[in-house]
């Protein structure tokens, strides 16, 4: 399950040349990969597929959205100010 190599690059505009879409951080950097790739394995519904890679490869049941995203990292920073 990960992303080919031509969705991240038109995906990001950080992976491609002589854009202003960079990161000055490697953190945050780092953060819109990973919620690149958590879009494109989780959300978005794929052509060939006619769902996500991760529903068809079973690890998860329902299609999530955005909101359960959001959902999901509140959690975790309430639990991390706990």
């Amino acid at each position: 399950m990960s992303a080919k190599k031509l969705d991240v690059r038109t995906n990001m505009r950080r992976y491609t040349r002589l854009s202003n879409g960079f990161s000055r951080k490697l953190e945050n950097h780092t953060a819109a990969v990973a919620l690149q790739y958590f879009v494109y394995n989780f959300i978005r519904i794929h052509r060939t597929l006619r769902t996500s890679p991760a529903m068809a490869a079973g690890v998860i049941g329902k299609l999530w959205e955005v909101s359960d995203l959001v959902a999901l990292l509140e959690a975790a920073e309430s639990k991390k100010a706990a």
